[in-house]
């Protein structure tokens, strides 16, 4: 039954008054807050990071595929960025949008979402809701955020709502965005997902609801542990189709032509990303709480994981046949973001593939135009600038692995003067002496 807090926080939503609070502005979170700034609402950013507020309080954006024409358009109107988290008793919606990376037993690490929902706590009133968005397993919402949301006095459902919505952003999609992008919700009771519905509705186009946190949360997993199920069964039949002297991606686009059943994956030098890479954890290691074990997810996850050494390995059959060591060899890997045409490096298996050449004596190079220094990284570090392409740099490399297909590269320039070419994309599809597949 409708009360008269969440009849009134609806109402607010529905015409536009409610005061977005977004906590976390990364990847997630700043696309989000851009979206309600230019739905009309007032919004209200929070990070732990100073850089980031003085950025976009300059009307700037930080990341490649969000312009800053785009920040500075709403910038002094619609929102506010700070660093204050006392302020979080002025918004009336909360959403979360921080990591949930892995740690090094490759178990989920929550630290981000706790620390953060703890920080909330001190500044939690009555008609405020809560919506976790980062991707997690499924119970998380119920057994992390709602006994500390409890343990304020607050009643989940009258007093406090408590939503998880997963983030579904494909950063440098054209194709679709934050508004057009379906949004799945879940509520703690049906009023949390009355007013977690009346949230979203506005800002995007559609809203899918779902009968709880829970199958939110398994919903998220499902989609992304599907892709990296497909991405290592393609990978695998890379191998296979390499052995026997098949082009895979020949295979590929011709399978690809039927009109039903089957959707085309393609293989590459491993998986990148802040969810395919480590979402099939999340539910691997909650379904051992059930006493299950996922062996198809984990499987796939053996397979993605090798690509890196397999692409090494081809690198090394390419410079023996050019009677040449790794060990002392110049090479040039082409882009170290996780994918074509943006600056995101999170779980780049570029940065992996870098690694395993200087552990076998190899001297790394990389040129990426969207990462033009390597940044700081949790578990990867490389005092390197992107080198520029030429001709003469080119022809200085022993060899150049192709790991991220960035349209920005001059392939034709590349095959020309590059001694050996590693292609982990199918970026090369003609047979030549100096290119191998990867």
């Amino acid at each position: 039954m409708t009360n008269a807090i969440d009849s009134s926080l609806i109402t607010a939503f529905q015409d536009r008054s409610a005061t977005i609070g977004i906590i976390g502005l990364g990847y997630v979170g700043l696309p989000l807050l851009l979206r309600y700034a230019e739905a009309g609402y007032p919004v209200l950013g929070f990070d732990i990071d100073p850089a980031k507020i003085e950025m976009l309080e300059q009307g700037r954006s930080y990341f490649a595929h969000i312009p800053s024409s785009r920040v500075s358009a709403v910038s002094s109107e619609r929102f506010q960025a700070t660093t204050d988290f006392s302020r979080v008793a002025e918004a009336d919606a909360l959403i979360i949008c921080v990591p949930t990376p892995l740690n090094q037993y490759r178990e989920p690490d929550l630290s981000f979402v706790v620390n953060t929902m703890d920080s909330l706590l001190p500044y939690l009133r009555p008609g405020q809701v809560v919506s976790l968005e980062s991707t997690t397993y499924p119970g998380t919402t119920e057994e992390e955020l709602l006994p500390r949301i409890e343990s304020r006095g607050f009643t989940v459902g009258q007093d406090i709502f408590l939503v998880y919505s997963p983030e579904r952003e494909d950063p440098g999609n054209a194709t679709f965005h934050t508004q057009s992008i379906p949004k799945v919700v879940g509520g703690h009771t049906p009023a949390c997902l009355e007013v977690g519905v009346a949230l979203y509705a506005a800002a995007i186009d559609q809203v899918v609801q779902v009968s709880s946190t829970k199958a939110a949360e398994m919903t998220k997993l499902l989609e992304n542990i599907h892709r990296a199920v497909n991405i290592g069964l393609v990978n695998e039949m890379k191998v296979v189709a390499d052995r026997m002297g098949i082009d895979i991606f020949e295979v590929i686009e011709a399978a690809a032509t039927k009109p039903f059943g089957f959707t085309a994956y393609y293989p590459g030098p491993g998986l990148g990303g802040h969810c395919i890479p480590i979402d099939p954890f999340y539910l691997t290691w909650k379904a051992r709480e059930y006493g299950l074990h996922t062996r198809f997810i984990e499987l796939a996850g053996e397979i993605n994981s090798a690509m890196p050494e397999y692409v090494l390995g081809k690198l090394i059959e390419g410079l023996n046949t050019q009677r040449k060591a790794l060990n002392g060899s110049q090479v040039l890997v082409l882009g170290v973001a996780y994918k074509k045409n943006v600056d995101d490096m999170r779980e780049s298996p570029s940065a992996v593939i870098m690694e395993l050449i200087q552990e076998r004596g190899g001297e790394v190079a990389y040129s990426d135009p969207h990462v033009p220094i390597f940044p700081s990284m949790r578990r990867h570090s490389f005092d390197l600038r992107s080198v520029e392409l030429t001709a003469e740099s080119l022809a200085a490399f022993d060899a150049v692995v192709v790991a991220t297909n960035h349209d920005a590269f001059d392939y034709a320039l590349i095959r020309k003067h590059a001694r050996l070419i590693v292609d982990t994309r199918g970026v090369y599809r003609e047979a030549a002496a100096h290119i191998v597949r990867a």
